[in-house]
């Protein structure tokens, strides 16, 4: 059995140590074929986008000319046609995936320091002859720091020296172009980077003749209004595109086979339940490699992928969002499907208020899978297309489950202690142990473009719903928002042992102009309970009335009180 070598992405060292590998090279021949002048690949993280990078650097390179001993026996070697293509085109080959920095500065600065290690490796056209005296000083003011249109036109520049260096037009590579942009929203400079790479991908991609072809690869498809407005001659492959369904990620035969290979077949229906669930267009049943890799060199089943990033802005969006965006994820954590509209082309400063935003956000990013469900025109003659989403696999889920308690990290103890009394009936620890949970949560919560008095005790009762959802899995179905009797309940907890009582929540605002005090809202919310029957829907499922808790809380700035 070979080694599985893992987090290596060059394509050389998997082959010349013999690792384990999955053929991905016919991506060579469906690439080169296509004709494309600028293509733009999105696929999530740990699908193969930088591996996939190298091994077209490796095929293509004159650095690596005569290097056929690389790609014999593997599947582009078996198309007699472009084995005479290997080795013949200078390629540039950059990546933006350490670019994560907390301000604009410092990412121009990190960018700028990617296209000086270009210029170093390439120093010997300086003294190549090829230069004019205006190049060469050019030459010599690419640094971390060059101003904005040296640094604009730098790579434009290198692929005219490159060019006549090697009498071939150049490859051009950019890996991650986007990992820049998430930080950049998180951290509030989002439009200065955008007009900086702008400029830059205007020159490298579209006005530069010296250009043979270019590959771009990120997570996401960043808005063209924001970078690529300048270039119409972009091919955009999303993860609803039919292109190169199969060359990122592993197919189920290639799964079964890695599976047969080690000894580990018996395991495909769990190993399925886990790792499978992506689609890239029409085609079903992909699995993230990062996963059935360590899982091959583990024997152990484990949310490795789901692992593998911090997912800030995934929880900070998902936290600080609406009611609705809460409400849609608690479906999605309990197994449900959402409809929703989808725009691949992610706007960065409508992800605080447009819900397609986020949502597209998911899938791009591989928490959520698609299967398209209907187009409809809209009331200004416009078509839109909206999609049945879903939770990938079990490892997204562990992943939203453990995101969904850190929520509550700083206050872990009291949330427990909330839940504890919940359980056992103590409303005078409820309303102890909630207090402090609201006081030192609430905020995080709260953050959103347009809070207000109304809608944050909303945003936060919602996350705490959420966070109850997660940790009462075991012994209760909950449900929020759905029609009971006359009208709908805020939280019920449907128990799913005969021991435990069915309980019902009741969230309200205290409203001074109807109420004298807390006391009195929660009178309210008691009454609404009792006056719309919300009992009926838990005494139908054979709970006796006298097994149904019934709790009002009312909210007053970040003080609650709770009743029952």
């Amino acid at each position: 059995m070979k080694t599985i070598a893992i987090g290596i992405q060059n394509f050389g060292k998997i082959i010349e140590n013999n690792y384990f590998y999955v053929d991905k090279t016919d991506f060579i021949v469906q690439w080169w074929k296509s004709g494309d002048d600028v293509t733009l690949i999105t696929r999530p993280r740990r699908f193969g986008k930088t591996l996939t990078m190298s091994m077209v650097e490796q095929f293509f390179s004159v650095d690596y000319a005569g290097g056929e001993d690389l790609f014999k026996g593997l599947s582009v070697w078996g198309n007699t046609a472009f084995r005479t293509l290997q080795g013949k085109w200078p390629v540039l080959f950059l990546s933006f995936a350490d670019i994560k920095e907390t301000t604009f500065l410092a990412a121009r600065e990190k960018i700028c320091l990617s296209i000086c290690d270009l210029y170093n490796r390439y120093d010997f056209l300086k003294d190549s002859g090829l230069l004019n005296e205006r190049e060469r000083e050019f030459f010599e003011r690419i640094s971390p720091r060059m101003e904005e249109q040296i640094a604009s036109l730098a790579l434009k520049y290198l692929s005219d020296f490159l060019t006549r260096y090697y009498g071939k037009k150049v490859i051009i590579l950019l890996d991650e172009y986007d990992t820049p942009f998430q930080d950049s929203y998180v951290f509030g400079y989002w439009k200065e980077l955008a007009s900086f790479l702008r400029n830059l991908f205007n020159a490298t991609f579209k006005t530069n003749p010296f250009l043979e072809r270019a590959i771009m690869t990120g997570i996401t498809r960043v808005s063209s209004e924001l970078i690529f407005s300048d270039l119409n001659n972009l091919k955009v492959v999303t993860t609803t595109s039919e292109e190169y369904a199969e060359c990122f990620g592993f197919t189920q035969k290639e799964v079964e086979a890695s599976l047969r290979e080690y000894g580990l077949e018996e395991n495909m229906d769990m190993i399925r339940k886990w790792y499978d669930g992506f689609t890239f267009g029409n085609r079903r049943e992909l699995y993230n490699p990062w996963s059935i890799l360590n899982y091959l060199d583990t024997k152990k089943a484990e949310p490795y992928w789901a692992n593998t990033s911090s997912n800030s802005l995934i929880s900070k969006l998902i936290r600080e969002g609406s009611k609705e965006i809460k409400i849609s994820f608690e479906k999605l954590l309990k197994g449900e499907k959402i409809v929703a509209e989808i725009d691949e082309q992610i706007v960065f400063s409508q992800l605080d208020e447009d819900e397609r935003a986020i949502w597209s956000l998911l899938l791009a990013s591989g928490y959520l899978k698609a299967e398209p469900c209907r187009t409809a025109e809209t009331s200004e003659n416009e078509w839109k297309r909206e999609y049945e989403l879903s939770l990938t696999n079990f490892e997204v889920k562990l992943m939203f489950r453990k995101m969904i308690q850190t929520w509550f990290g700083r206050t872990a103890s009291d949330y427990n202690d909330f839940v504890r009394a919940l359980l056992s009936g103590d409303v005078e620890a409820m309303n102890e142990y909630m207090n402090r949970v609201a006081l030192r949560t609430f905020s995080s919560f709260d953050v959103g473009n347009h809070p207000s008095g109304k809608s944050e005790p909303e945003r936060f009762y919602h996350g705490f719903v959420l966070g109850l959802l997660v940790d009462l899995a075991d012994r209760y179905t909950l449900t929020s928002n759905r029609e009971s009797g006359f009208g709908r309940y805020d939280v019920c907890l449907e128990p799913l042992y005969p021991s435990d009582d069915g309980i019902l929540l009741e969230f309200k605002v205290f409203q001074p102009a109807k109420e004298k005090n807390l006391e009195e809202t929660i009178a309210s919310a008691l009454r609404q309970i009792e006056e719309k029957n919300y009992a009926a829907h838990l005494i139908a499922k054979g709970i006796p009335p006298e097994r149904i808790r019934k709790y009002g809380f009312a909210f007053e700035g970040k003080r609650v009180l709770i009743g029952g």
